[in-house]
């Protein structure tokens, strides 16, 4: 077993002993989005805990979602459900990264890419992966890729 899915079971059985309705229904709301995606596809795996980080991330985005839209609709109270559902669910991943630490690490993967000065949009992608690869579930990725759409409409490289 995994050591984030160890800790989630752990933290289940804590929060049951102290009878936190919140803390057990979003986690074992997590056990069962960890258990989904591990029997998805043909064959059962163990994901390992970058995967299940990942799919923090996403609930962490659903949550916000929601709550955005029931603010919309008028129903507040459900929105700070989803908000405090959210922080519970945040505590499992890794700090986010600052805008200043995110663009400097951008910047330093654009200098490692070859720009075509006429259409600087090709070399995105390669950038985007770069640094998806160095900062991990530290940067959502559309705050990478505006960062790195803007560095390279700027030209920002050393």
């Amino acid at each position: 077993m995994g050591e984030l899915k160890a800790q989630i079971a752990n933290d289940l059985n804590d929060a049951m002993r102290r009878r936190d309705e919140l803390t057990v229904s979003t986690l074992r709301l997590l056990k069962t989005a960890i258990t989904k995606a591990e029997v998805a596809g043909s064959e059962a795996v163990e994901l390992d805990d970058d995967a299940i980080m990942a799919i923090f991330a996403t609930e962490v985005r659903k949550r916000a979602e929601a709550a955005d839209l029931y603010e919309q609709g008028g129903r507040g109270e459900l929105a700070f459900k989803e908000r405090n559902e959210a922080e519970i669910v945040r505590r499992y991943l890794p700090a986010t990264l600052d805008d200043d630490a995110l663009h400097a690490i951008v910047v330093e993967e654009a200098a490692n890419v070859s720009i075509d000065a006429d259409n600087p949009g090709r070399a995105m992608g390669t950038v985007v992966k770069a640094v998806r690869a160095r900062v991990g579930q530290g940067a959502d990725g559309a705050r990478i890729a505006a960062a790195v759409k803007t560095a390279l409409q700027r030209d920002e490289r050393p």
